[in-house]
């Protein structure tokens, strides 16, 4: 196979993907069950820790980097078969809805609400509250955008082996 620019976008367009659904199913498997299981202090100020410290140049190329890159796929590819142009596009839309806009319009304002609260000064009962008006919402935001991320990176992975299928 040829090292091409539509080759290459559309592995970058996998490798970022996978790598971001692999954050989702382990913050999902593993973060979400374990800081769980802390009484409600200890869980919020570990959220509040983790959504301060995530926030940083690798996570934001992991993050975005699906969408561009998949824009710029959709471009070099749209030339290409309708099956590999419809796979692409759904699997754009999918990361960009599931992924990106529940992010920025869902776990990002509840995020900024926790991060808001000065958890040193709050009661048992405001940290019950806090925590049960948090933790189930954004759990099930979370739940989206694990799912949207897997199947957008499924998507790009049938749109590789449409490529060397077919040599496209």
């Amino acid at each position: 196979m040829e090292l091409t620019l539509k080759f290459t976008s559309l592995v970058l367009a996998i490798l970022f993907t996978g790598i971001s659904a692999g954050l989702c199913f382990t913050w999902s498997n593993a973060v979400s069950p374990g800081i769980g299981k802390l009484n409600n202090l200890g869980f919020l100020q570990s959220f509040q820790q983790m959504n301060r410290t995530i926030i940083n140049p690798a996570f934001i190329v992991v993050f975005f980097g699906p969408f561009l890159i998949n824009l710029l796929n959709l471009y070099l590819f749209k030339s290409s078969s309708n099956t590999l142009v419809w796979l692409l596009a759904v699997a754009t839309i999918i990361y960009f809805i599931g992924v990106v806009l529940i992010t920025i319009l869902g776990n990002v304002p509840l995020n900024e609400m926790l991060d808001k609260t000065d958890l040193s000064t709050a009661n048992m009962d405001q940290l019950k509250s806090l925590r049960g008006h948090f933790e189930v919402k954004w759990n099930r935001l979370h739940l989206i955008r694990t799912l949207a991320s897997t199947i957008s990176f499924l998507l790009l992975i049938l749109s590789l082996s449409l490529i060397n299928q077919y040599n496209i």
